[in-house]
């Protein structure tokens, strides 16, 4: 099958932004580890002051983090830099800083967005409680904040085009989608999303169907795909029960792979070539067993995989939706899997790794644990290393 992505400027062992290079958690390295633990193959073990449950992004010999100091008051959230030869950390500084948000759900902080890097600019996105660039020595180039009540604490992270950083803000007061000028963080577009709205975390992402680039867009609702240079609407697709979405979209072939929150979650397949509401026209098949709330399907070839958040795996045909197979890996899931050296990485909230063979046959290869107990972000892949973030430390994982 082939591919199309609308992917960063990156060297090719960089995992700069949430899920890689091309946003849908694909990496093109080798030489991976495929089994590890506490006393194997870990390259070094570092300790995160301060809660995040942003994914790391690796670009520039650097693990890029963010990290909110809960115990100070008012609340520090700050943005962190490892060495990735030595996990030594080179930056810590102060972005922003924030009032107790006493509806924070428990499974959520104060820093989850994941820091996109390019080139000497980083950017963090705290939610409604600031965006800010910094160059890659820790200086702040320019901050704002995108007002909106999301209820239950941040989650989506932005995505670039071009000189464009995009960022979904849904909340339960009002709910768009805005472009800011990565430059200076001035809004260059904000389309409101049409009512109702409602809470949702998900991250945009950046697709090219035909000969037109598409940013795709899930909120409540609805998935919306936008002209990025304009913000205007292309086509929508409607669910009626889904909201607080956090699933990222997967694009590849015809479809985008969505999913549709958390009331009824559906995956939809969307051919995204339409114009104006396509609900009825543009949706080729539907799945409801087994679909997650939290983690983010993967299309690898022909198939597509997901996890559901109670830790039960499904591959499925990408062209009709028909399931090939469906195992419990074990543990509960909030981490999106992860595609490289041709296996396919789950991590569950407790540290355990199950990585397996991708293919229409279930094929465990290796199960691998560590000691700490909280894991709820992504992995990231670079240089022949995995890099896992719990909820004290990060981990470096590679063949010695």
């Amino acid at each position: 099958m082939a591919f199309v992505f609308m992917v960063l400027t990156v060297r090719a062992e960089d995992w700069p932004q949430f899920r890689g290079p091309t946003g849908q958690g694909l990496s093109s390295e080798r030489g991976l580890p495929l089994e590890w633990s506490e006393s194997r193959n870990v390259m070094w073990k570092v300790p995160i002051t301060g809660l995040g449950w942003s994914s790391p992004a690796v670009a520039g010999g650097r693990v890029w983090l963010t990290a909110a100091m809960e115990k100070q008051y008012p609340i520090s959230l700050r943005a962190i830099a490892l060495e990735v030869a030595t996990g030594r950390e080179i930056l810590n500084t102060e972005v922003f800083t924030v009032e107790p948000n006493p509806l924070l759900n428990a499974k959520n902080s104060y820093s989850s967005p994941t820091p996109i890097v390019e080139g000497d600019r980083v950017y963090v996105h705290f939610g409604p409680y600031g965006t800010a660039a910094l160059t890659t020595s820790g200086q702040v180039v320019w901050k704002t904040r995108l007002p909106h009540d999301p209820e239950h604490g941040n989650g989506g992270s932005p995505t670039l085009y071009g000189d464009l950083l995009i960022v979904n803000c849904d909340g339960i007061d009002e709910a768009y989608i805005v472009a800011l000028d990565k430059n200076t963080g001035q809004v260059r577009w904000k389309t409101p999303r049409r009512q109702p709205s409602g809470h949702a975390y998900s991250t945009p992402l950046v697709i090219r169907t035909g000969n037109q680039d598409q940013v795709v867009s899930v909120g409540a609702f609805r998935v919306v795909g936008y002209e990025p240079r304009t913000g205007k609407e292309i086509w929508q697709v409607e669910y009626a029960e889904g909201y607080s979405n956090v699933p990222r979209p997967v694009y590849g072939g015809r479809f985008v792979y969505i999913t549709t929150g958390l009331q009824r979650p559906l995956l939809l397949a969307i051919r995204p070539n339409g114009a104006g509401n396509v609900t009825r026209s543009h949706v080729a098949w539907q799945v409801e067993r087994g679909v997650p709330v939290t983690p983010s399907p993967l299309l690898v070839g022909d198939e597509l995989y997901m996890v559901s958040d109670l830790g039960v795996a499904t591959c499925m045909d990408a062209k009709t939706g028909k399931i090939h197979w469906q195992e419990r890996l074990g543990g509960n899931y909030s981490a999106s899997p992860v595609f490289a050296d041709g296996r396919i990485y789950f991590l569950n909230e407790l540290g355990v790794t199950s990585v397996i063979a991708p293919g229409r046959k279930f094929r465990r290869l290796a199960t691998n644990s560590l000691e700490d107990a909280w894991t709820l972000a992504s992995m990231a892949v670079s240089g022949g290393a995995v890099f896992i973030r719990s909820a004290d430390n990060v981990y470096r994982i590679g063949a010695h």
